[in-house]
């Protein structure tokens, strides 16, 4: 799903090195290659992608790949150069285009993509195929999925156990492709992993059939993704695998969970994976309908802690609740769930439904999904557990630069889009002050913006517009600085006289407080504001729903 021209370079840009905003005291240059990567070049403006088919042979003895990628687009302008993105060491090897082999080149000053050239000009309006075959062994992930990478370990039998995961360092990593967020194959991908005949490879969507390959001793696994889908969540998973099923049926009709984990741990799993079903009916509660009834949904045994690939949620927790098996909140909430079965599955609706179309965005998928944690509590133990998790995340925020990255140059903001993004949904359900109206919020972002990618406005006036509130001021308080609003107050007898520092331009928001033990809401502003009561003033509290600190004069 292609916005043409977003982010676009300029050609005067190749070449240099530019100069980000000064953050929190430090400055960041961004390279001709951080360009590259991340924004819309004109050389993947003109064409859209409809499909993938990508197909990909394991050698675990040697950690090598060796595959091609149908790739199925449309153009819609004119061009005749290409970008395919493929990270060294991997190479591709020849470019078929119909009954003509295509000259490539890999750009020597920057190595992590090729330009294709036509030998003429494909005009708009068409729909061509170009087949991409490579080879190599491919980055292994030393500390997956964080810093991504293909995994090449062996389980607690001694059997291969291998895997993908590539958020952040990008697709490319292990297959070619267009590898931008902006532009998501319409039309769904066909993945085909060949394994040796000992081994199963597992990936993205339904299992379509399983070919035996006698004379190479190997099988294939033909599996079928029919919903768009962003590059970094195809993903191949391969070992001893062994599958159980169950079915969650919901308000919106009867989901097919198909889980694969190792032989070994077949009967923990079964016992532990009920929470996907619980996970089910939370979710839909809060976002709507699970958005690939189509693909089903399944957990996959990983060699790494978990990751949100659609419809395939990778599972590495070892089968406990907790993160790891401890409670990040403090609060001893989290150890009522599993973090990753509870997270990962949460991105289906933010992150795989909804996708940023720049990585500066990345908000959009982990605030939202991070503050679904707390919904899932909510839904399955109480508002008070609810509220109590969140607001004990804070103690992880940092505030050392913005949410929001730096757009065109795949930059991501800071790692407080997870707890301060989850505190600032939850601040802001308290300003709305409405549980069914921040749910239909919360269901309309999902409808509205259904297998989409989008910007960081679009989800914040599509939020300003149902709320009726102009929320420019609280995304940018929250999202673009580090600042945490100060609510201000001095009190005289039975008079308290208050106001908001720390806040940029605008922030007005209503605050709930809490006066002699009465609860009261109130309209703080930058100009100080009084306030009388009858008799005189004890004790006032903020209510810790709203993400602000509290300062006494």
């Amino acid at each position: 799903m292609l916005l043409i021209g977003l982010f676009v370079i300029g050609l005067a840009l190749v070449g240099q090195s530019v100069e980000a905003q000064t953050v929190a005291g430090r400055q960041r240059e961004f390279s001709e290659a951080d360009f590259r990567r991340g924004s819309i070049t004109p050389e993947r403006a003109w064409w859209d992608v409809k499909h993938y088919h990508l197909s990909v042979e394991v050698f675990p003895e040697t950690k090598r790949l060796v595959g091609s990628n149908k790739i199925k687009f449309e153009s819609e302008a004119a061009g005749q150069q290409m970008q395919i993105d493929l990270q060294p060491p991997l190479a591709i090897t020849r470019v078929r285009y119909g009954t003509s082999e295509l000259t490539f080149d890999r750009e020597s000053n920057h190595g992590n993509y090729y330009l294709i050239e036509f030998p003429q000009a494909i005009n708009a309006g068409v729909e061509a195929e170009i087949e991409i075959f490579y080879e190599g062994r491919p980055l292994e992930a030393k500390n997956p999925p964080w810093d991504g990478g293909i995994t090449w370990t062996r389980d607690s039998q001694g059997e291969p156990f291998i895997a993908s995961s590539c958020q952040g360092i990008g697709a490319s990593v292990w297959w070619p492709c267009k590898d931008h967020g902006a532009d998501e194959p319409d039309n769904g991908v066909k993945i085909s992993l060949t394994v040796p005949d000992s081994l199963t490879g597992v990936a993205n969507g339904r299992l379509l059939r399983t070919e035996i390959n006698e004379t190479k001793s190997t099988r294939t696994f033909h599996w079928q993704v029919t919903y768009p889908i962003n590059n970094y969540c195809v993903n191949m998973n391969v070992g001893r695998y062994v599958s159980f099923s169950e079915t969650y049926e919901g308000t919106f009709g009867t989901l097919d969970m198909q889980h694969w984990v190792l032989d070994h741990q077949r009967d923990r799993a079964m016992q532990h994976f009920k929470e996907a079903p619980r996970v089910m009916a939370a979710f839909e509660y809060w976002f709507g309908k699970y958005p690939f009834y189509a693909d089903s949904y399944k957990l996959v045994a990983a060699p790494y802690l978990g990751m949100e690939h659609q419809s395939s949620v990778t599972y590495g927790n070892g089968f406990q609740n907790g993160y790891q098996g401890r409670d990040l909140s403090g609060t001893g909430v989290g150890m009522l769930f599993d973090f990753i079965i509870v997270h990962e599955s949460g991105h289906e609706w933010f992150g795989n439904n909804i996708s940023m179309k720049d990585t500066a965005d990345m908000w959009i998928h982990e605030s939202f999904t991070n503050y679904a944690e707390s919904l899932f509590v909510e839904y399955h133990f109480g508002k008070q557990q609810a509220a109590d998790y969140v607001i004990g995340l804070r103690k992880l925020i940092k505030n050392d630069r913005p949410i929001v990255g730096t757009y065109g140059v795949n930059h991501e903001g800071s790692g407080d889009m997870y707890y301060k993004g989850a505190n600032l949904l939850h601040s802001l359900r308290h300003i709305v002050n409405d549980r069914e109206e921040w749910r239909k919020i919360l269901t309309g972002l999902n409808t509205k913006f259904r297998y989409q990618t989008v910007t960081s406005k679009q989800v914040e006036d599509y939020i300003s517009q149902q709320t009726g509130i102009d929320l420019s001021a609280f995304f940018d308080q929250y999202l673009r600085t580090t600042q945490v609003p100060q609510f201000v107050f001095q009190v005289r007898g039975n008079q308290i006289i208050y106001r908001y520092e720390n806040v940029v331009p605008g922030f007005n928001y209503p605050l709930a407080v809490s006066v002699n033990g009465k609860s009261y809401r109130i309209f703080p502003r930058e100009k100080p504001q009084a306030v009388r009561f009858s008799a005189s003033i004890g004790s006032i509290e903020v209510d810790p729903n709203f993400y602000v600190d509290s300062v006494r004069r």
